[in-house]
């Protein structure tokens, strides 16, 4: 039996040009798309730490805002209540861009609801109106085009707009 060696030979032509070239470019895109993963987890990472650090407490450096939009609703089931509130927060500079009745008619205590990430703003409408500090909550909705809501509640007559 005879044994026959074949050599292969490396081929210097331009199939394997083609070929490195194509690694090459192959290997780039690995290595950018590992780039974007990274990038993107970081991001996520950040995003998510941020959110839970700044759920908890009113940022310091949060400023009112010189417009601030507000709705008043009227919570208590008394007729003309939530025209005089926005006739008073209109004469105190405040944009008031509806008004209407809440989904409850029997509510005890007035209430303001932030509407973005800025507390600010409920509070100084709180203070303008006379409502406590424990009645300012916040519930964010992108879909709402306003500051603050506010629900006035069967004590409105303990608030500014009755004094």
């Amino acid at each position: 039996m005879e044994n026959f060696k074949t050599k292969k030979k490396k081929s210097s032509g331009p199939t394997s040009l083609k070929s490195s070239t194509v690694n090459f470019l192959l290997n780039i895109s690995i290595f950018l798309l590992t780039v974007v993963i990274i990038y993107m987890g970081y991001s996520i990472y950040m995003k998510l730490s941020h959110h839970s650090n700044d759920a908890g407490a009113l940022n310091a450096n949060q400023v009112a805002s010189d417009m601030i939009q507000v709705e008043v609703l009227n919570g208590c089931g008394i007729g003309g209540v939530g025209d005089k509130f926005t006739d008073f927060l209109r004469a105190n500079n405040f944009d008031v861009v509806k008004t209407g009745n809440y989904i409850s008619s029997d509510l005890d205590e007035s209430m303001v609801i932030c509407r973005t990430d800025n507390m600010a703003n409920a509070y100084k409408v709180a203070k303008a109106l006379g409502i406590k500090n424990e009645n300012v909550i916040q519930q964010l909705n992108k879909d709402y085009f306003l500051d603050v809501s506010i629900v006035v509640g069967r004590d409105y007559f303990n608030l500014a707009p009755y004094k």
